[in-house]
Formats: C-alpha cells, sequence, structure tokens
C-alpha cells in the first residue's frame, strides 16, 4: 500500500470518530438584537453556548452598549454605555443559566484606552462589587478602533460552568 492510501485510511477513520460538540447561539432579545438583523448585516452570534460532558462555556462576542433595535445608545458618554454593556452581557449570561460569577475572563476593549481607563476601571470595580465576585475574572484591556464610531467600549467574556449541577439552567437541548 502506498503512503497516500494510508493517508486516506487514516483520515477517513478520524472522521468516523468526530464528534462534534453541541453548540448553539445566544440570544437576550429583551435587549440585544442579533447582529444579522442590523440594516446592513454582521454575521456572528452575540455569543455561543457549548455543552461538553456536563460543562458549559459561555463564549460572548464583544458586546457594546447597542439596544435590542441595534442601535447605539447613550453616544458619547462612557459611563452610560460601560453600564449598558455590563447590561447586556448580564441577559446573555442569565438567558442561558449563568451569571457573572461563572465568568473566568474579559476582553475589554475602549476606544480611547488613555482617557477612559480610570472611569472604567471605577465602573468595572462597582459592577463586581456588585455581583460579588471573588475571585475576580481575568482580564485584559486593550485600545481599539471599534466597528462603530460612536462606540466608546466593548467587552467580551467567556464563562463556565458545571452544567450537570444546575436546577433549572437550560438544558443541552437549548430549553
Amino acid at each position: 500500500m502506498n503512503q497516500h492510501a494510508t493517508d486516506v485510511e487514516v483520515l477517513l477513520v478520524k472522521d468516523q470518530d468526530h464528534r462534534p460538540v453541541s453548540k448553539k447561539a445566544m440570544r437576550a432579545p429583551r435587549v440585544l438584537n442579533e447582529a444579522y438583523n442590523y440594516p446592513r448585516p454582521s454575521s456572528f452570534s452575540r455569543g455561543l453556548r457549548l455543552d461538553i460532558k456536563g460543562v458549559t462555556i459561555l463564549l460572548i462576542s464583544g458586546t457594546a452598549s447597542v439596544d435590542d433595535k441595534g442601535q447605539t445608545i447613550h453616544a458619547g458618554d462612557f459611563n452610560a454605555q460601560a453600564w449598558r454593556t455590563y447590561e447586556n452581557i448580564t441577559a446573555l449570561l442569565e438567558a442561558e443559566g449563568a451569571s457573572w460569577k461563572d465568568v473566568v475572563r474579559t476582553t475589554c476593549y475602549l476606544r480611547d484606552i488613555e482617557r477612559d481607563y480610570t472611569a472604567f476601571n471605577e465602573i468595572r470595580t462597582e459592577f463586581f462589587r456588585q455581583q460579588g465576585l471573588d475571585p475576580l475574572p481575568a482580564s485584559t484591556g486593550i485600545q481599539a478602533i471599534l466597528c462603530r464610531p460612536d462606540l466608546l467600549i466593548e467587552i467580551e467574556a467567556m464563562a463556565i460552568f458545571d452544567s450537570d449541577s444546575r436546577t433549572g439552567a437550560p438544558g443541552r437541548d437549548g430549553k
């Protein structure tokens, strides 16, 4: 048998053994619209729920001060945008039976980190205190050009929890 035939057989066996992870899009339509409903649709999920052997991982896309119609709200007001961003992420977490206590990592994008970091850190500290977080999530702050010129902050998050121990949380089928 030649090397090419052996490689093909290995690929076929690997394909047969491949079992995709259960995943579903996260939604919180009460506060946040879907990106593909924008006037100029954008192709991403607000977040993905992955269920892996009794563990749920929530990957929340960059989230900003956007309302249920996809409009930027609180343009020019960094503090209000930061609070609305946390509200939107909270709604996404709650839609999957999670809370900020399940968040293990955040990445925080600020349009002008030199101007806004002090205010951001004060708001984040207050928000995390209100949530009773201990330990705090790992976090990175980055200055970035955001997808809209009127957005001043965007945050992405990752939450992980033992889904087998949760009662009342959405199951693997999303119900």
